[in-house]
């Protein structure tokens, strides 16, 4: 059997003037990066602001194993399989971030032959923009301490500094470090930290600005720390947002590559979906609505994460909603869920006891009143018994559901799908709702999420969360949406529950403001913003040989 890059690399791609002309762009609409990978021009958001937008599809999923269930190769199949069946089809994709890519979960552009490519420059570096990003945000960290070095006219707190350093790779080492050591000229000693730079507020910022001068006015917004007497500081405070903007010039405008069909694709940012709201931008997403007919676009890791912040904070930012949702299952998850050992090995039963999770997810989609379609993600290792199970479970509820087999078979495989989406946006209105009014109080809106999306009984707030709300209310910042940061292992907020929790309560153990990218971060457990590696990195079968040919990306 081929490897994803082995299949990749296989593929004739066409030339990105080729894929540019496909959508109607022009000379002075995009910019070449290279033969295969462009970048558009912001000035084609002008040229196109009259044109009717085209249907957006959100591709979302049920709760995850830890190796992922394939929503990135079924919203490419899904979009190849729309261009198979005649139709116009863009799909709008997160860049990969290199930590997984070195570390256990691998690159995001896709599998077996529902892929984009170039596959190796995807994701690797891909076109500069999470460098970019990592240099304007460690801008701010070195004028932080600048400042501080000399004078500190804005008093700033250094035991209350909220804004940490990034680099876009898992290292746990980072966690927790100590600066400013070796004497004065290194500057004043500190206890510091990284994050990985999909979690940075400048990453969430830029995925939900609708222009250069947008993104520039919510990082000067941006909180890095707070003052002795405990007043907030921004970054216009340090009166250098114009410069850190001026590094992300290039970086705001969305790429543009293709599938191994050819078909046209948009990747652009990439936030952490556990720390931020896990969505491409909108202005990729934007572009798609007015290149095609179908807008074919994903949220991270389950419905109840990705698709829950993509429905309250990036539709009410960017003033889109979807026509239909499609919610991905796997024979394997449910088995999961199911609580079976063996994920590989037949087993009706766990499959069956399973399906309340599935259940779970297509109930709170309907709750922003989406219609759905439940696409079962083949793998080779399913039955046809277990399969089965699945698509009577469905029609059994009326749920719309297709067979998914566009790793295999590509587009091919994914016109069941394509033909049970058309069928939901075409018969179907979308009365599309937020769960909650941005007006609600701070901890009705959280328990709103909580009590609605998770199925929790009960909210807990430490003290000092209920104290972080009346600040928050104070500094006029409780009209934001909520952006909830907990596990992906499970609906809960416990990894150990699995399927469909029952009778728990969620505890919210604190509060951060996201000032810049403009919502609230309600962290529910310990999300870790740093990741490490596992013992057998994925960096150790990564290879290139003489040529240049690179082996071991997946």
């Amino acid at each position: 059997m081929k490897t994803d890059i082995q299949i990749a690399q296989e593929c004739k791609m066409q030339p990105i003037a080729d894929i540019a002309k496909k959508i109607g762009l022009g000379e002075d609409d995009y910019e070449s990066y290279g033969k295969y990978k462009g970048k558009v021009n912001l000035s084609l958001f002008k040229k196109l602001e009259g044109k009717k937008d085209g249907k957006l599809i959100l591709v979302t999923a049920i709760t995850p194993t830890p190796a992922g269930e394939g929503k990135s190769t079924v919203t490419v199949g899904l979009t190849q399989a729309l261009n198979k069946l005649g139709k116009s089809s863009i799909a709008a994709l997160r860049e990969p971030s290199l930590g997984p890519v070195f570390g256990v979960k691998g690159g995001a552009a896709g599998g077996g032959y529902a892929q984009v490519v170039p596959m190796e420059e995807i994701n690797l570096h891909f076109n500069g923009d999470f460098h970019a990003i990592g240099v304007a945000h460690n801008l701010v960290s070195a004028c932080i301490d600048n400042h501080i070095k000399h004078g500190n006219t804005l008093n700033i707190d250094i035991t209350k500094i909220t804004w940490k350093r990034v680099i876009d790779m898992n290292d746990r080492s980072l966690r927790k470090i100590v600066i400013g050591i070796g004497g004065k000229e290194n500057g004043n000693p500190r206890e510091d930290s990284f994050q990985i730079t999909v979690a940075s507020e400048i990453m969430a910022a830029l995925c939900l600005s609708n222009s250069l001068m947008e993104l520039k006015e919510k990082i000067s917004r941006m909180v890095f720390a707070y003052d002795t007497k405990g007043e907030a500081l921004k970054v216009g405070d340090l009166k250098i947002q114009g410069a850190v903007t001026a590094l992300l010039k290039e970086a705001i405008r969305p790429n543009f590559v293709q599938t191994l069909e050819n078909t046209p694709v948009f990747i652009h940012g990439g936030p952490f979906a556990n720390i931020a709201h896990g969505c491409n931008s909108i202005l990729a997403t934007k572009l798609a609505l007015k290149l095609s007919d179908y807008a074919i676009t994903e949220a991270g890791f389950a419905a109840d994460l990705g698709a829950e912040k993509f429905l309250d904070i990036k539709c009410r930012m960017g003033n889109i909603e979807p026509s239909c949702v499609v919610i991905v299952a796997t024979v394997r998850a449910l088995k999961h869920h199911g609580g079976a050992k063996d994920l590989s090995v037949e087993s009706v039963e766990a499959v069956t006891k399973g399906l309340e999770n599935l259940d779970k997810h297509i109930e709170n989609m309907h709750k922003f009143g989406l219609p759905t379609v439940v696409a079962i993600n083949r793998f080779v290792t399913d039955s046809d018994k277990e399969l089965e199970i699945i698509r009577t479970h469905c029609e059994k509820l009326n749920s719309p559901v297709a067979l998914c087999d566009v790793w295999a078979n590509g587009g091919e495989g994914g016109k069941e799908l394509a033909n049970a989406v058309l069928a939901q946006i075409e018969t179907k209105k979308s009365p599309y709702k937020p769960l909650y009014p941005l007006e609600m109080a701070i901890d009705e809106k959280i328990k709103t999420i909580c009590t609605e999306i998770y199925g929790a009984d009960n909210v807990e707030f430490t003290p000092s969360v209920k104290k972080m709300m009346v600040k928050l209310n104070d500094m006029g910042y409780s009209n934001l949406p909520i952006c909830m940061s907990k596990t992906q292992k499970s609906i809960s907020d416990n990894p150990a529950l699995i399927g469909r929790p029952k009778n728990f309560t969620v505890k919210i153990e604190e509060l951060k403001l996201a000032a810049g990218a403009g919502f609230i971060i309600a962290m529910a457990g310990g999300i870790i913003d740093m990741p490490g590696l596992p013992k057998v990195p994925s960096a150790e079968i990564i290879d290139i040989d003489e040529n240049g040919v690179i082996s071991g990306l997946f």
